[in-house]
């Protein structure tokens, strides 16, 4: 149950998870993080993320 009790939470244990696996875009085309060297690891993990913001409409 979560913090109000009201509905159950579902949840899974660690033995039936499964791994997921990162992709990211490089020079062009899409990689899986895992298959990345050291030093292109360390770029990834880096990185700034943003959010970009809706633009405002003139009324």
């Amino acid at each position: 149950m979560n913090k109000d009790q009201s509905q159950p939470v579902a949840g899974l244990e660690d033995s039936e998870r499964q791994p997921c696996e990162v992709w990211t875009r490089v020079m062009g085309y899409h990689r899986p993080v895992a298959s990345f060297n050291i030093g292109k690891k360390g770029e990834h993990y880096d990185r700034r993320f943003f959010k970009e913001c809706e633009p405002k409409l003139a009324a």
